[in-house]
């Protein structure tokens, strides 16, 4: 196995390494044949996916094209056939129209596949899928991979509600780690079991933290490192550690946590703290290769 090692191996042992060096290590993986995903896993769980392979590589992760070259053309082809059904049954039922936002569309078609759409279910509701979605459509342009990808990533949202207990628990026992006068403060006040930590886990975040900064996050979700957003959870109590202090109540804490909704540059540092956070807690929690969505 060492004789295997060459220079591309080197760059995913060095942990902070950035540039180009990333893109062509990145490079070189995404052209094996077939794909290799432990290895574009790894290269999730260590680096920032560079903006111009995301598409490619959380296809390939999230199991909407399948690792094989040969079998991709076919299996897109299927996929957008399963699509453009799910939509013309929905305009038919006069459940969707052209004024129907696309996130809300995607929803309908999810609830359309998964046999849930009853008679009178109103599809304008929140939602998990539909918060995860929102922010897919923000990054990618192509609405059929969007739905695709949606759909793999609340799969993943469904694996962290089976392991909320475990990841409430976590969260609680860090931040009395990282940061004790916070969690004491929280914790007198009756604020600490009131987070809405299951929601804001089960989305990854979204329509908390904005998208450019939220998508380094999942980059590491993508890659099976779901246990990630514990520590975006501690770094957003931490970042605004001052603030938080002065709420005595749930409706202050909330407002507190919704006003960095759009703080970019509060966002980048708060996810820059997680992933280093993260890191430092030997976080690299990998999803068990079967359950790896594969296709031949």
């Amino acid at each position: 196995m060492a004789d295997e090692r060459n220079f591309r191996s080197t760059y995913y042992e060095k942990v902070g390494c950035r540039g180009v060096e990333e893109r062509k290590s990145l490079e070189i993986l995404l052209k094996e044949k077939p794909l290799n995903l432990t290895k574009l896993t790894q290269f999730c769980i260590r680096f920032t996916v560079p903006k111009i392979h995301r598409t490619v590589l959380w296809n390939s992760l999230l199991g909407v094209t399948p690792v094989y070259d040969k079998s991709r053309e076919y299996v897109m082809e299927q996929r957008v056939a399963v699509y453009n059904d799910l939509l013309k049954a929905l305009k038919t039922m006069r459940i969707v129209d052209e004024n129907t936002p696309t996130c809300r569309v995607l929803y309908a078609m999810w609830l359309l596949e998964k046999k849930q759409l009853y008679l009178g279910r109103d599809i304008t509701q929140e939602s998990h899928f539909c918060n995860i979605t929102k922010v897919l459509l923000e990054i990618f342009d192509n609405d059929i991979e969007t739905y695709w990808m949606a759909k793999s990533l609340y799969d993943y949202s469904e694996e962290v509600s089976l392991e909320m207990g475990k990841l409430s628990d976590l969260t609680y026992t860090i931040l009395e780690k990282e940061d004790n006068g916070l969690y004491i403060h929280l914790k007198s006040c009756d604020m600490l079991t009131a987070l809405p930590l299951s929601d804001w886990y089960r989305s990854f975040f979204a329509g908390v933290l904005s998208e450019p900064a939220l998508i380094r996050i999942w980059d590491k979700i993508c890659g099976g490192a779901i246990k990630i957003v514990v520590f975006v959870m501690i770094e957003i109590l931490r970042m605004l550690r001052r603030r938080v202090l002065r709420c005595v109540d749930q409706k202050s804490l909330f407002e507190c946590i919704d006003s960095i909704k759009n703080e970019q540059e509060t966002a980048d540092v708060i996810v820059n703290g997680a992933i280093e956070l993260w890191q430092q807690n030997k976080g690299h929690e990998y999803i068990p290769q079967s359950k790896v969505k594969t296709l031949s």
